[in-house]
């Protein structure tokens, strides 16, 4: 009896205390599927499929479950400048999934019904969060409530531009609509992305950092404009399909080009940030479910330099994914792996 009301409250603490961040894991483990596919590793593509299903599915349980219980709580992670963008991995992940659904499966009507669910909670979560950081009066120093999740947001746009292309694809009528829409996804992320990245390079030079903030989501830094790559990539490759993208091919080429250059730019530094973090200041490397936020970058490079290179016709790029998969494999076991330790050194604290 004592154990089963033990594993109750364990229970109860996991959904209280669930990272909202924590969408992230679909996002990582979703680029990095499609990734395999694109690089034609088939069986390491499809297992991270079926891998993906579940790990959203109860994701997504234990996310409704926690806005059922602790209302509150989720409440008052929202207005939290350092915390709220962390939401935005929810419209991530549903639109990585969504993708995993066309390119490893095949599937659109689920994919159709994903990219709607994701549209849903793109308007609500956007609107919402910039509504929040603007208009609430107790706000954190830029310092302290700045951080590279507020990226995510840029991550959700151009997730859903890229299933949207996707979906266009099977779209008769509507897929000059999709198109359009798809293209303002695209643009406006890469504004929102100019905007925030400023911020957070201000941040970066001439404001302390101790090892403490210096989290993995900063590694969203590059991710952003890795995934602004591929919605550019998909849009180049569909341009076919409608006339204004023809038209606006020059430009598309150009300024994706240029955010793929910034992604690149960013991962000689992120790697020397994270050396000056462990290894001079000794911060220790134990489990954390932002780790995910780190994982999902190496991914999405992978992938949108491969889509790169298809779309600008520069076969000499594809060395690179090929390389980088073997590093982004190699991350998300890692943090798998002290996950899977985490989650069994809590379950024998909760049966003690």
């Amino acid at each position: 009896m004592n154990s089963t009301n033990d594993l109750s409250k364990g229970f109860t603490s996991v959904i209280a205390n669930l990272f909202p961040g924590y969408f992230a894991l679909v996002m990582a483990t979703g680029i990095i599927s499609i990734a395999s596919l694109l690089l034609e590793v088939h069986v390491v593509a499809w297992g991270l499929f079926l891998f993906n299903v579940p790990a959203y599915v109860i994701l997504c349980i234990l996310f409704i479950l926690r806005l059922w219980r602790f209302p509150e709580r989720v409440v008052d992670e929202f207005k939290n400048h350092g915390r709220s963008a962390s939401f935005f991995t929810l419209v991530a992940g549903t639109c990585i999934l969504g993708s995993q659904f066309i390119v490893i499966a095949g599937q659109y009507t689920v994919a159709a019904g994903l990219w709607l669910l994701g549209l849903v909670l793109w308007i609500f979560l956007t609107y919402a969060f910039f509504t929040i950081v603007t208009t609430i009066q107790s706000k954190p120093s830029l310092e302290q409530g700045l951080t590279g999740t507020w990226l995510l947001s840029i991550v959700a746009t151009q997730s859903l531009s890229v299933l949207g292309t996707l979906l266009a694809s099977q779209r008769g009528e509507e897929q000059s609509v999709l198109l359009f829409f798809n293209l303002c996804l695209y643009l406006s992320g890469g504004m929102i992305y100019i905007l925030i990245i400023t911020l957070i390079f201000y941040r970066f030079t001439f404001l302390p950092i101790v090892k403490e903030t210096l989290t993995p989501p900063f590694w969203i830094n590059m991710g952003a404009v890795a995934v602004t790559t591929l919605a550019g990539s998909l849009l180049i490759l569909n341009a076919e399909h409608w006339t204004l993208l023809t038209e606006l091919l020059p430009f598309l080429k150009g300024f994706t080009l240029f955010f793929w250059a910034t992604a690149t730019w960013w991962i000689p530094l992120l790697l020397l940030l994270g050396v000056w973090r462990h290894l001079l200041q000794r911060f220790p490397l134990r489990y954390d479910p932002q780790y995910w936020g780190m994982v999902f970058p190496l991914g999405m490079y992978t992938a949108c330099t491969f889509r790169l290179a298809n779309a600008l016709q520069l076969p000499f790029l594809i060395v690179i994914p090929h390389l980088f998969i073997f590093i982004a494999w190699a991350a998300w076991f890692v943090v798998f792996f002290g996950m899977l330790h985490h989650t069994l050194k809590s379950l024998r604290t909760f049966t003690k």
